[in-house]
């Protein structure tokens, strides 16, 4: 029995496992435990290894190519055409190996400890400024059934929360207002802990120089450009500039009619978190770059002179990704009067 591509269908415990031979029929099916995978593979002839790029895929990605596999992650998206009638995991683990043939697919690398740790607290600050956002929300919600209100916005909120809890709970029951204090405590915890993330993004953020030309980049701040390199610090994985747009969902969804092309919305796929730093430092450079007497500048003056604002903050976000792409791609940094950047 010879294995040339070894499917793995991954379980929290268990995983379903496919082997194909040259010809691509199927000579293996077996569910096997991580470790007992490990053990089975290092037994093996040197052979490709397949596996959707979820949750456990790396760690069990550099345990099998330290033993001389070639480890090929792809997205689960693309291999679910190849998953046949009546889906169960050995069928997936086959469907993983059959996508892994085609010369056509995409395949994701395999991201360092460095990266899945950066990566993982950038995560961790997401759902931490979430968990600050529903707070606030049904702080908001209480005080409201009270018959106060505030204006839109954090810090006002902010301000007008602790006037009235300095005032004792005015018009707000002892329980109640024990109740907000205790949340306004759990606020700036919150608070304290998303800005000590903060600092250490910008920590790493300046100790690294891929980040460093990142950030000559406008609208890439320490959180855009530390994310950007925890997902891909390898331009060359991108054949081409646009391909990092594609990426990050930012291009329009097109269509032909009558032989001329029609865009609608862009796609939103790919990586989602990304794709929102992007828009956000867009919205925040898009009023002074477009006031530059640059070839970016006149490009974001026309734009804006025939499309929605919110038209051309994507189309900005896409074109900032694909100046990134090239600060990667060079190794350099972003020069605003450079030609061919607009």
């Amino acid at each position: 029995m010879t294995i040339a591509i070894l499917g793995i269908d991954l379980g929290k415990s268990v995983c379903s496992v496919v082997g194909l031979d040259v010809t691509g029929a199927v000579v293996l099916r077996r569910r096997m435990r991580r470790q007992t995978v490990i053990k089975f593979a290092f037994d093996l002839p040197s052979c490709v290894v397949a596996m959707e790029a979820c949750c456990g895929a790396h760690h069990l990605g550099h345990a099998l190519s330290g033993q001389g596999h070639t480890i090929k992650l792809m997205s689960p998206e693309y291999v679910r055409p190849y998953v046949k009638a009546q889906k169960n995991d050995d069928r997936d683990a086959e469907a993983i190996a059959e996508a892994a043939t085609r010369p056509t697919m995409r395949f994701v690398e395999l991201k360092r400890e460095d990266q899945l740790d950066l990566q993982t607290l950038h995560r961790v600050r997401e759902r931490l400024v979430g968990t600050r956002t529903r707070l606030i929300n049904q702080m908001r919600a209480i005080l409201l059934e009270r018959g106060l209100t505030f204006a839109k916005g954090r810090r006002k909120f902010e301000v007008g929360l602790d006037a009235i809890l300095d005032a004792e709970g005015a018009d707000v029951s002892d329980r109640i207002n024990g109740l907000l204090i205790d949340m306004r405590q759990e606020w700036t915890e919150l608070d304290r802990r998303i800005t000590e993330l903060d600092r250490e993004f910008a920590d790493r953020a300046k100790s690294d120089d891929v980040t460093r030309r990142l950030l000559t980049v406008p609208g890439i701040g320490n959180l855009t450009a530390t994310a950007l390199v925890a997902a891909i610090d390898d331009a060359a994985a991108f054949s081409t500039a646009r391909d990092l747009p594609a990426w990050l969902g930012l291009v329009p969804r097109q269509h032909t009619t009558g032989g001329k092309p029609r865009l609608y919305g862009i796609s939103r796929r790919g990586n989602i978190y990304l794709r929102q730093l992007f828009i956000h430092g867009a919205r925040a450079a898009l009023p002074s770059l477009s006031k530059a007497e640059t070839p970016l500048g006149q490009w974001l003056r026309g734009l804006l002179a025939r499309a929605h604002y919110n038209v051309a903050v994507v189309a900005l976000a896409a074109k900032l990704a694909r100046i990134a792409w090239a600060t990667l791609q060079r190794g350099t940094t972003f020069e605003r009067s450079m030609p061919g950047l607009a």
